[in-house]
């Protein structure tokens, strides 16, 4: 069975790659008509959406890791 810290280091994994592979994809639609080129990048975006909401989840369900995206951790109380 895969560890949570596995599963969130294989998610952040994806999502920068979806992230980075933006950059290319007008190039991979550009023949495509301006209708389907929309299409293709509403769905890139959904899926990074989708990737950064399964992160998300996988962030709340470790209690190791801190939710906050600076990766500051809190000042202990006095």
């Amino acid at each position: 069975m895969l560890t949570n810290d596995f599963r969130i280091a294989k998610v952040q994994k994806s999502l920068r790659w979806f992230e980075d592979d933006i950059a290319f994809l007008d190039m991979r639609v550009k023949m495509l008509s301006k209708e389907r080129q929309e299409t293709a990048r509403k769905f890139a975006a959904a899926v990074i959406d989708e990737t950064r909401a399964e992160l998300e989840r996988l962030l709340q369900q470790n209690p190791d890791e801190t939710n906050d995206a600076s990766g500051s951790h809190p000042e202990p109380a006095d």
